[in-house]
C-alpha cells in the first residue's frame, strides 16, 4: 500500500492526539508540521521526528499530499485556502469555517481544483459509534422515531491553557461540542430537514482556571447554553443541548428511539464506549462491539480514510460536505433563537458509508 504524506498545520494541544494516532494507520505517514510559530512547530518536530518549518515551507513539499489543519477556528478558513491554492487535499478541524460563508468558500475552491476536503469529527467512525450505526441498520429498534443528544460542563476555562479561542467567534458549546453530536446523529439518522432553537448567554467574561493565564478574564462572544430540535429528513426528531453552563448532569450523551426498542450511544467525543439495546419491555443489554477501532485514541482516522478514499477512487466518510451540512445545522440554532421560527435547511447529505464489520484495528475497506 502507497503511503500518503501528511502535513499538520497547527501544533497546539489537539496535535498530540493527531500525531500519535496516525501511527496506527499504515495507509498514512505524517512527514512535516507547522505553526504560525516557530516554537509549538518545533516541539512536535522533535517529539515525533520530523521536520518543522514555516507554514509556507510546509505547502511546497511534494511529500505532503494532506494538510491537516489544526488551527484555532478564526484561522481554520485561511490555511485551508492556501492549502487548496497550494494543491494540497485539506482535513481540517472543526468547524470547517466559522460560519457558511467561510466554509462555502473551502467547498467551492476544492471542488474547482478538483481537490478533498475532509474535516473533524471523525470519531462517529470508531467502532462504538459504529456498532450503534450497524444495529439501526439492521432494525434493531426498527424505524427511528425520535432521541437526545445532550452535552453539558461548567466551561473549557477550568482546564485549558489558553481557553480565550472557545469563547469568541467560531466558538462556543454548538460549534465546539455539537459537530460531535450531530454529525454522530447524521451517520445514525441521515440528512436534517430543519432546526428549531433557543441559545443564551448568561456571562459576558469567564475566569481561567489553570495554566498562565490563572484568574485572568476572557470576553465571552457567543452563546454559551444551546437548546433545541432537530428536524430528520427521516421524520425523526431529536432534542438536542450543548452547554457550557451546566454544573453537572447525569444525562446519557446521544439516545435514539425506535419503534421497537431504544439504543444508548457511547459518547460522540470517544471513539470506542458501550452501546445498550433494550427491546420494548426489555432491560437495557450491552451489545458486542462489531467493528474495530474502538481502544484508545484514533483521532486520524477521518485523514486516513480520505488516503484510502484517495488509493481507491472511493468517496471519503469524514467529508467537507457532511462538515457543511452539520455547520448548516448548528449555525440555525443561533437563527433560530434570533428569529423565533423554525429554520428549514438548504444543505442536505447522504450518511457516509458504514464502514464493513468485523474488520481489524487501523482498516477501513
Amino acid at each position: 500500500m502507497r503511503q500518503i504524506g501528511i502535513g499538520v498545520v497547527g501544533c497546539g494541544v489537539i496535535s498530540k492526539a493527531y500525531m500519535t494516532a496516525m501511527k496506527r494507520f499504515p495507509g498514512i505517514r505524517l512527514a512535516a508540521v507547522a505553526d504560525m510559530r516557530s516554537a509549538p512547530a518545533e516541539a512536535r518536530g522533535q517529539e515525533f521526528g520530523v521536520p518543522a518549518m514555516r507554514v509556507d515551507q510546509l505547502l511546497k513539499r511534494d511529500d505532503v499530499e494532506i494538510v491537516v489543519n489544526l488551527t484555532v477556528p478564526l484561522a481554520h478558513t485561511d490555511v485551508s485556502l492556501a492549502a487548496l491554492h497550494a494543491g494540497k487535499h485539506v482535513h481540517s478541524e472543526k468547524p470547517l469555517g466559522v460560519n457558511m460563508t467561510e466554509a462555502r468558500k473551502v467547498m467551492d475552491l476544492a471542488n474547482a481544483k478538483g481537490l478533498r476536503v475532509g474535516c473533524a469529527p471523525d470519531t462517529f467512525l470508531g467502532g462504538g459509534h459504529q456498532t450503534a450505526r450497524k444495529l439501526i441498520d439492521d432494525g434493531a429498534i426498527g424505524t427511528p422515531v425520535g432521541g437526545t443528544a445532550i452535552f453539558g460542563c461548567p466551561g473549557h476555562e477550568r482546564w485549558h491553557p489558553a481557553p480565550g479561542f472557545y469563547y469568541l467567534r467560531g466558538g462556543g458549546p454548538m460549534l465546539d461540542m455539537g459537530p460531535y453530536y450531530i454529525t454522530d446523529l447524521v451517520q445514525l439518522l441521515g440528512p436534517i430537514a430543519s432546526v428549531m432553537g433557543a441559545a443564551t448567554r448568561p456571562r459576558q467574561e469567564r475566569i481561567v482556571g489553570n495554566g498562565p493565564l490563572k484568574d485572568s478574564a476572557i470576553p465571552v462572544e457567543v452563546s454559551t447554553h444551546v437548546a433545541g430540535l432537530l428536524e430528520f429528513a427521516s421524520g425523526a426528531v431529536v432534542s438536542i443541548m450543548t452547554s457550557f453552563d451546566v454544573p453537572k448532569h447525569k444525562h446519557t450523551p446521544i439516545e435514539i428511539y425506535g419503534t421497537a426498542g431504544s439504543l444508548l450511544v457511547p459518547d460522540p467525543n470517544r471513539f470506542g464506549g458501550d452501546v445498550a439495546l433494550a427491546k420494548t419491555g426489555g432491560e437495557w443489554e450491552t451489545q458486542a462491539h462489531t467493528h474495530g477501532n474502538t481502544d484508545g485514541e484514533f483521532r486520524s482516522i477521518g485523514v486516513a480514510d480520505m488516503a484510502a478514499g484517495l488509493a481507491s477512487g472511493r468517496p471519503h466518510r469524514a467529508s467537507g460536505a457532511l462538515a457543511l451540512h452539520v455547520l448548516e445545522a448548528m449555525e440555525a440554532f443561533q437563527k433560530s433563537s434570533d428569529e423565533g421560527r423554525r429554520i428549514r435547511l438548504e444543505t442536505t447529505i447522504e450518511r457516509p458509508a458504514m464502514i464493513p464489520a468485523g474488520l481489524p484495528t487501523g482498516q477501513l475497506d
